[in-house]
């Protein structure tokens, strides 16, 4: 191919090439930039897309499983508090329990006693039956007790019961207005309504703690695993905005550079004209 041609222009075809190429850099540069990834779609990598893709979906998973445990942990939290009420009610009735069971008080003052009593074990039935937590009362005599939670993003489940307050806590003291000295005397024995009410309130709240301590552990752990997953995806995806910033510099000069060459390029056909002057 002729040197001097004005039909084909070898030095601006060259210069037009490095360029586009420069162009297609640079765009890529300022994609990286403007999006913080290095990897933003499938075009720019499809195998760390596909990879990063699935990571997304963990961690959105495993921040699901996060909030809901939340949610169980404020129905513990509040099945703890009632109980803990419950403990403190128990207390109470116990103290006038004994002094029903005196035989030295008058009928005027064991009606009082009695009076008490009554009431008292009325909070317990309403600390009770008021334990709700997003409308769920996992105290009040539930029909079903188990209660299952989801742990974490892969689906797995932790389980625990529910308690029978009612049955096995409101009902022993729940005539307790009634008592007779006799009642009262029978009461405060480690087996007598007394005794069970506050021994079966007490090995619940054993039983609610350890099921609390277990969600904080695994809320705790989830958000480790969090923080390990979005590590992870960062290190995949994620732009060295440092070292982008230097580039895009220096494509930017070799963009000018370029557009330039391609000037001088383009002008080199015109000097044929001489020849024929």
């Amino acid at each position: 191919m002729p040197l001097n041609s004005v039909n084909t222009n070898v030095g601006a075809m060259v210069a037009l090439q490095s360029l586009n190429r420069t162009g297609e850099e640079l765009s890529a540069t300022q994609k990286r930039i403007s999006t913080g990834f290095r990897v933003a779609d499938a075009k720019d990598d499809g195998a760390a897309f596909a990879v990063a893709e699935r990571i997304r979906g963990a961690v959105a998973a495993t921040t699901s499983a996060n909030e809901q445990l939340g949610g169980v942990k404020g129905l513990l939290d509040v099945s703890n508090a009632a109980l803990e009420n419950v403990s403190t009610t128990l207390q109470k009735l116990q103290a006038v329990t004994v002094k029903l069971a005196d035989g030295t008080i008058t009928a005027e003052q064991r009606g009082q006693y009695q009076s008490q009593i009554g009431e008292l074990a009325k909070n317990i039935k309403s600390f009770i039956t008021d334990a709700s937590y997003n409308g769920l009362n996992i105290l009040n005599d539930p029909a079903t007790v188990a209660i299952q939670v989801v742990t974490n993003g892969t689906g797995t489940y932790y389980n625990f019961n529910g308690y029978k307050a009612l049955t096995n806590i409101y009902n022993s003291v729940s005539a307790a207005s009634s008592w007779t000295r006799g009642d009262a005397s029978s009461a405060l024995t480690s087996t007598g309504a007394v005794g069970k009410a506050i021994t079966n309130t007490l090995t619940q709240l054993n039983n609610f703690g350890s099921y609390s301590n277990y969600i904080d552990s695994q809320i705790n752990y989830n958000k480790s695993i969090l923080d390990a997953q979005q590590s992870g995806l960062g290190a995949l995806i994620d732009t060295d905005m440092a070292k982008e910033s230097a580039r895009l510099q220096a494509l930017q000069i070799r963009q000018q550079l370029g557009t330039q060459a391609l000037g001088i390029a383009n002008q080199a056909p015109q000097s044929l004209t001489s020849l024929f002057r």
